[in-house]
């Protein structure tokens, strides 16, 4: 591998957060607002973390993949004759709701570990170590990953963290972050996606690997130390926003969003007094209408997208951290 691609300038990082079908489609309007407002690339950053839905934007971002390739990949529209990106938006993922799963604990290692020592995981693994096996494939979302990789299997760039949840220790992992285990690069993907209780886990070098979001939907806190300059965080599932909407479903789903926040701004403050500029954005209130309840559902997709591309570019030009969904 060669090194990072940003050789001059600020040094940047870029967290590319966990979100399904639909925070990836928010997260490219958001990509294509920082490009534009702010005038790099944001696959130039040094370091791109990418969690689940994430993860699939880093690999394709660390494969040379342009803003603007996803943006009109998912539009439908033809790309460059060299990226040969062959991917079923509405068919890819499963679908909008998952398999039934099977009736059984899904990591009963990880749950004896909660158990003894519940102060050190965080609630979204603990639900994922309660949560039966998923039964859904990510074949799919490998394969493409693959079509994109090296010959030997993952980026001629460093600098692209995976992060995955190790299911029966609970450990974080960042594949592609110096130390972390060997893997390729669909193989970190496919585990990085893996939803508990929705997909099957992914067995990676004699471990089984499931949704980093599991561990944080956003994992902002690896960049700490690092001497950034810089650092930009997509989160499409936390929100500075509040509403109040009528539907059960959805109102459970900003019960979620607002944990998240919480976690969000706790590992952002980890970055405080280190110099950084830090920049968050999150979807705004059109966001959230335009997302409804379920971020798998890919009926939604070019709405979101469409949305985000304008409500996104809106937040960064003119900051307002009371409704449009952006902390600086």
């Amino acid at each position: 591998m060669t090194g990072p691609r940003r050789k001059r300038g600020p040094r940047r990082g870029l967290v590319l957060g966990a979100g399904g079908v639909l925070g990836a489609a928010w997260s490219i309007g958001a990509l294509n607002a920082v490009a534009e407002v702010e005038g790099f690339d944001p696959g130039e950053c040094e370091v791109v973390v990418g969690t689940s839905a994430g993860s699939v934007l880093a690999a394709l971002l660390g494969a040379g993949l342009s803003v603007s390739d996803l943006r009109d990949h998912q539009r439908g529209m033809p790309l460059p004759h060299e990226v040969g990106l062959d991917w079923d938006y509405d068919r890819g993922t499963g679908g909008a709701v998952p398999s039934r799963p099977r009736l059984s604990v899904g990591s009963p290692a990880l749950l004896r570990r909660t158990v003894v020592h519940p102060r050190r995981f965080p609630p979204l693994a603990v639900l994922a170590a309660l949560t039966p096996p998923g039964q859904g494939t990510l074949h799919e979302i490998g394969r493409m990953v693959r079509s994109v990789a090296t010959e030997d299997g993952w980026l001629r760039r460093e600098g692209i963290w995976v992060v995955a949840m190790d299911y029966d220790s609970g450990r974080r992992v960042a594949f592609g972050r110096p130390g972390a285990p060997p893997a390729l690069l669909d193989e970190a993907v496919m585990a990085s996606c893996a939803i508990p209780g929705w997909y099957a886990p992914v067995p990676i070098d004699g471990a089984r690997y499931v949704d980093g979001g599991a561990c944080s939907t956003t994992n902002v806190d690896l960049l700490a130390g690092l001497g950034l300059d810089e650092v930009y965080v997509l989160a499409p599932m936390a929100a500075f926003v509040q509403d109040s909407p009528r539907r059960l479903l959805t109102r459970i789903e900003r019960r979620i969003r607002r944990q998240v926040t919480r976690r969000l701004l706790h590992e952002t403050a980890k970055l405080d007094g280190s110099g950084v500029a830090l920049t968050v954005l999150t979807p705004g209130p059109e966001d959230l209408r335009a997302m409804g309840s379920n971020l798998m559902d890919p009926s939604r997709r070019l709405d979101v997208l469409e949305t985000s591309l304008s409500t996104s570019m809106a937040a960064l030009r003119h900051p307002r951290p009371d409704d449009l969904g952006i902390a600086l």
